[in-house]
C-alpha cells in the first residue's frame, strides 16, 4: 500500500533526523561491506546479472521517504524523467503478474549504468553482491553465497572459502528506526513496493511542500 505521502511531507520535522540517522546507517553498511567485499576482491562493475533487472520489494517507510528526500533534491525535468520510465517499468511489471510471467527489468532509477539516486538508493540496493549470513534467534544462521558475478570472479580468482559478513546488526537497528518512525508519524500500513512503484506514488504535489 502506498504511504499518504503529501501528509507525511506536511509533518517531516519528526522524522528528519530519523533520516539523518538512516544516513548514518547506511554509510556505516557500506563501509562493513566495502571492507569484506575488499577481502575477496570483488568489484561490482555491471555484469549479466545486473542486480539493477532484479525485482526487489522494500518494505520500510524509512527507505520510501528516504527516497522521496533524493527526488526532490533533483530539478523538476529529472524528476519527471524518471517518473516516465517508472510509469512504463511498473505497468510491464503489472502486466507481467497478470499473465504469471518472470521478468527482468531495469530499475528505472538506472542511467547510463549508473543510479540516479546513488546516495539514497535502499538497503538491499547497498548490501546485494557478496555472500553474507542472519542470526536467527536459537537457531543456525541463514547463509547467502552471494550473486553470480561474485561467484564468477572469485572462481577466477581461485577464493572460495568465506569471509564473515553479518547484515543482522544492520538489520536490527533498520528495524528500530523504522519502529520510531511509525510512531512518530503514526503509520502503520505494511508497505511491499518495487522503486518503480514507490517513484509513481510520488505526484508532483509532493515536490510543492516546503
Amino acid at each position: 500500500m502506498n504511504p499518504p505521502l503529501e501528509r507525511l511531507l506536511t509533518i517531516r520535522h519528526r522524522y528528519l533526523p530519523l533520516l539523518k540517522r538512516l544516513e548514518t546507517l547506511f554509510g556505516e553498511m557500506s563501509q562493513a561491506y566495502t571492507a569484506v567485499a575488499g577481502q575477496y576482491g570483488f568489484a561490482c562493475n555491471g555484469c549479466a546479472d545486473n542486480c539493477c533487472l532484479t525485482r526487489f520489494y522494500h518494505h520500510t517507510l524509512l527507505e520510501y521517504l528516504y527516497l522521496v528526500k533524493g527526488l526532490r533534491s533533483l530539478e523538476a525535468d529529472a524528476r519527471r524523467t524518471i517518473y516516465e520510465k517508472a510509469l512504463a517499468v511498473s505497468a510491464d511489471m503489472d502486466d507481467a503478474d497478470r499473465h504469471g510471467k518472470a521478468l527482468r527489468i531495469m530499475c528505472p532509477l538506472n542511467r547510463n549504468d549508473r543510479c540516479t539516486l546513488y546516495a539514497y538508493r535502499p538497503m538491499i540496493c547497498r548490501l546485494h553482491g557478496i555472500p553474507h549470513e542472519l542470526q536467527r534467534p536459537g537457531g543456525e544462521p541463514i547463509r547467502n553465497p552471494g550473486c553470480n558475478a561474485f561467484f564468477d570472479q572469485s572462481r577466477q580468482r581461485g577464493r572460495t572459502n568465506y569471509i564473515r559478513f553479518d547484515r543482522t546488526p544492520f538489520y536490527r537497528q533498520m528495524a528500530a528506526l523504522e519502529q520510531e518512525l511509525r510512531r512518530k508519524t503514526g503509520y502503520s500500513d505494511k508497505i511491499k513496493l518495487t522503486i518503480a512503484h514507490m517513484l509513481v506514488s510520488i505526484t508532483d504535489k509532493a515536490y510543492e511542500i516546503d
